[in-house]
Parts: structure tokens; C-alpha cells; sequence
């Protein structure tokens, strides 16, 4: 997979633009780099599991006519 690729997998997952999925810096991590650390410490990272999490339940308690975007 080329990094052209995983950018635009990422931005078609997350609903964000590929400028903004190179901005953030994502990347493939190698199973075999035991010492590879895909969070950094200083936290600066995005949960997508916990961000989607959030998005499905706030979805999850609008009404039904009501819009999901403004």
C-alpha cells in the first residue's frame, strides 16, 4: 500500500479530507518493528475508536427528522 493510498483509505473511513489526513501524518506500522510505538507519549493522537464511538452515539440520539449536519 502506498502512502497515497493509505491516506485516501483513511479519509474515505473517517469523513476527514485527504489534505487533512496528510496534515495529521498517518502511517503503516511494520509487525516486525517490535519497538514501534503508534501513540506518542506527549499525547497528541486521536482515539478513532473512541471518536467514532462518540459520533455513533450522539447520531444515535437525534431524532429521526432531525439533520445530522447544519
Amino acid at each position: 500500500m502506498t502512502q497515497s493510498e493509505l491516506n485516501r483509505a483513511v479519509a474515505k473511513s473517517t469523513g476527514e479530507t485527504i489534505a487533512e489526513i496528510k496534515h495529521l501524518g498517518f502511517g503503516l506500522a511494520d509487525p516486525d518493528q517490535v519497538s514501534f510505538d503508534p501513540e506518542p507519549d506527549d499525547g497528541n493522537y486521536v482515539d478513532w475508536d473512541a471518536t467514532q464511538a462518540e459520533r455513533h452515539e450522539e447520531n444515535s440520539r437525534r431524532p429521526c427528522h432531525e439533520r445530522a449536519f447544519a
